[in-house]
């Protein structure tokens, strides 16, 4: 969305804040033989404590308040009580949700325990990734530019980059314009980041796949090659110099 008055920016920090908050704590409670519709139903109780309203669940019927995606599960994970985790798995959540009519949207994966598949390298890269790519947003930076960044970030790395999945605006809904902040160039897009607008920043970086292929129950994600995939994400305000995180409370890049 366009921040056109300073009610609107309280609006975006107070959502914000909370879809932030959300998934720090989420990320704390997580232990290991707990399922994800338990982490899940935590995660529901802190937004409604906050008188927030699921994005996932309000605007697309997914069954959970967040989106909880387990080793090869790419991105729309569903919580369930078969899900358990165990130490060393990779887990991705997407917490998202409205809040007096503002919507914001943030995501990370993290190792759970002890690092006994070599996870954390694919983790490392996709956050420091998006810290680097947010760091070039301003007014007026083709959104093509950033996504070849970030393919070319991914590949120094030794990895891949998800190309069907995109970061996006956010703001008064949770998809809007622009929707097609890729992780790649795509070179005949000539949009250009403006200034004073809400957008969802989102990494998908990949070891072996670079497209995201659903699952039969119509909403998981894997990769079309297999392998693993990290993604983070941050709600930002583009200015004209350094990008307002709003979501920072988050803690991902702690």
């Amino acid at each position: 969305m366009s921040i056109t008055k300073e009610s609107e920016l309280i609006g975006m920090k107070e959502i914000s804040e909370v879809v932030g908050t959300t998934l720090k704590l989420m990320r704390e409670y997580a232990k290991v033989g707990m399922s994800t519709k338990e982490l899940d139903e935590y995660g529901g109780y802190i937004l409604k404590s906050y008188g927030a309203k699921s994005a996932p669940y309000e605007t697309y019927g997914v069954p959970g308040y967040t989106c909880i995606s387990i080793n090869e599960e790419a991105a729309h994970g569903i919580p369930s009580e078969k899900k358990v985790l165990k130490e060393g798995d990779l887990i991705n959540i997407d917490v998202s949700a409205e809040l007096n009519g503002f919507w914001s949207d943030n995501g990370g994966s993290f190792v759970l325990g002890k690092d006994v598949h070599n996870h954390q390298p694919l983790v490392d890269a996709s956050k420091n990734i998006l810290h680097k790519a947010i760091g070039q947003i301003k007014g007026g930076v083709k959104i093509a530019d950033i996504g070849y960044l970030i393919e070319t970030e991914a590949k120094k790395s030794g990895f891949k980059v998800i190309k069907n999945l995109a970061g996006h605006g956010v703001g008064r809904s949770l998809h809007e314009e622009p929707d097609n902040i890729l992780n790649y160039r795509v070179r005949t897009n000539r949009e250009r980041f403006k200034k004073n607008t809400t957008v969802a920043i989102e990494t998908f970086i990949s070891t072996n796949s670079t497209i995201a292929v659903e699952l039969n129950d119509g909403w998981t994600l894997v990769g079309n090659k297999g392998g693993y995939v990290t993604q983070h994400e941050q709600t930002i305000l583009v200015t004209d110099k350094h990008p307002v995180v709003l979501t920072e409370s988050n803690g991902i890049w702690d």
